[in-house]
């Protein structure tokens, strides 16, 4: 009935007012957290609560990652930032396919800029945080590692691990960082960056669905030359292949139930073309416990959620990780 964009604001602002009320973050943890130590994760060196995460693009600016743990997500990615605010898109940009249980995107990396996230970070109580980074729409591609890595600078000190975005469709020329070339030489630079400190943090890459066996191959390589921490897989596909919804045809990247089976194909391939080489953290698709017990079989250590907590609910945190108990 409501603009998707609209709603999710109004919602925002609904569970912020709501923690306001003395004692309801105590009360959604008790009711939504699955607290047990068979659980927990250990990945290049962070310890997960729980392997059931929020995926980036809910909290974009970092606004609410406070009150999202309460629902029960052993983490939470925020971002994708940029060093600049930007608006992204022009508007209408969200769309639900209700019939396909999808949402299409075409947002374009909308907001306040890394620092206005920086200063929300500063007051984190524990929660574990991902962060995920990209450039601003004007930066051309020849000049994008220098947004990756002020964003990774000024972040450095806020967050868990971070999450190298060059996967995202609505963000003109982007998905061509993913190209051999230019991938292996952003890695590396943020790498040698990430080396220089004295507390390194887990570097992750998240690719897109739509690369093919031959490209997810070249992703192999240069994770396992640059030697960094992981996988994300993965973003939103641009394949409309057997959609039901009228507005199909929509721009931007697909998530939810219809790019779940090419998500899985991913995580198996580079599962088992690496042997096991790294982490691989499994979203796109997953709305039900056994969605998730099909990611972690295929070799994903870690899951996320996006599309499959706005169509379940915050429930479905709590209905996975009973199931990966059941499974222990």
């Amino acid at each position: 009935m409501f603009n998707p964009e609209g709603v999710h604001h109004a919602v925002f602002k609904g569970i912020k007012l709501l923690h306001a009320i003395p004692g309801i973050g105590s009360l959604l943890r008790t009711f939504y957290r699955v607290s047990d130590p068979r659980l927990e994760r250990t990945l290049f060196g962070l310890r997960f609560p729980n392997p059931v995460g929020l995926a980036a693009g809910f909290d974009k600016d970092a606004k609410l990652y406070q009150e999202l743990s309460n629902f029960g997500f052993g983490f939470v990615e925020i971002g994708t930032l940029t060093p600049k605010p930007q608006p992204g898109n022009p508007k209408k940009r969200l769309f639900r396919l209700p019939e396909d249980q999808g949402l299409i995107n075409r947002m374009g990396f909308n907001n306040e800029g890394v620092e206005a996230a920086v200063k929300r970070l500063k007051k984190n109580k524990g929660v574990l945080i991902g962060g995920n980074i990209g450039k601003n729409k004007n930066t051309p591609n020849e000049d994008a590692v220098s947004d990756y890595v002020q964003c990774f600078d000024a972040l450095f000190n806020f967050v868990d691990y971070f999450v190298v975005n060059v996967s995202s469709p609505n963000t003109p020329n982007l998905r061509a960082l993913q190209d051999k070339e230019p991938l292996t030489h952003l890695l590396q630079t943020l790498k040698n960056r990430n080396l220089a400190k004295s507390n390194p943090k887990p570097i992750l890459l998240k690719i897109a669905p739509d690369l093919t066996d031959e490209q997810l191959l070249d992703i192999i390589e240069i994770i396992t030359t640059v030697k960094i921490d992981g996988v994300i897989a993965t973003n939103t596909t641009l394949d409309r292949k057997g959609l039901q919804s009228s507005n199909k045809s929509e721009m931007g990247g697909l998530s939810g139930k219809p790019v779940g089976r090419r998500s899985t194909e991913v995580i198996r391939f580079l599962h088992q073309k690496s042997k096991g080489a790294f982490p691989i953290i499994g979203v796109g698709g997953i709305h039900t416990p056994e969605d998730a017990l099909e990611k972690l079989q295929a070799g994903a250590s870690l899951i996320q959620l996006y599309t499959g907590f706005v169509y379940e609910g915050p429930g479905v945190v709590r209905k996975i990780n009973k199931a990966i108990l059941n499974q222990a």
